[in-house]
């Protein structure tokens, strides 16, 4: 009996003296980034090829539209033999399969585009987060914005976001 009181006290004194020299930071990453000017930048650019990719599918939209409306009519009219409507069907559904087609490289264009802008910058504020856990002296630091966490104590666990914005040269 007499062992097991000192294996008890044994294992909890050590844990109860690392407990208290345990420090966690939490930061929020995604409202530091919204600041920074490079994602500023970033969007810019993300929003001007978005609205290159839309400028073109409602140009090509407006040219189908205006083609099938013609096709339309002279389908109405009776004016095409068989052949020639065949033909322009094939070139119509052609037409539609192309733009779909078009509209699927574009949004993947961009999505690797948006990657490719944020990459340097996520890295950048995780740099940041990784230098101020070093200085603190941190065991962990928390991202509340990528990592859903039902429960943080802000009693024990200290907000480093201040000190991150500094390190990415956010005032």
């Amino acid at each position: 009996m007499l062992k097991k009181i000192a294996l008890v006290i044994m294992l909890v004194i050590p844990m109860s003296v690392f407990a208290q020299s345990v420090k966690f930071g939490q930061v929020y990453s995604q409202e530091i980034i919204v600041l920074m000017p490079e994602y500023t930048k970033a969007v810019s650019d993300i929003q001007a090829l978005e609205k290159k990719y839309q400028d073109e599918m409602t140009r090509t939209n407006e040219e189908f539209t205006k083609k099938y409306q013609e096709f339309q009519q002279a389908v109405a009219d009776g004016s095409l033999p068989t052949n020639i409507q065949e033909r322009r069907q094939k070139e119509l559904q052609s037409m539609a399969e192309r733009s779909e087609q078009f509209q699927q490289e574009a949004y993947q264009q961009l999505q690797k585009t948006q990657q490719e802008l944020m990459a340097p910058i996520m890295k950048k504020v995780d740099d940041a987060i990784k230098d101020v856990g070093a200085e603190e002296n941190m065991i962990v630091i928390f991202d509340l914005s990528r990592t859903s966490i039902p429960y943080v104590s802000e009693s024990l666990v200290t907000d480093v976001s201040a000190k991150v914005k500094a390190k990415v040269g956010i005032k």
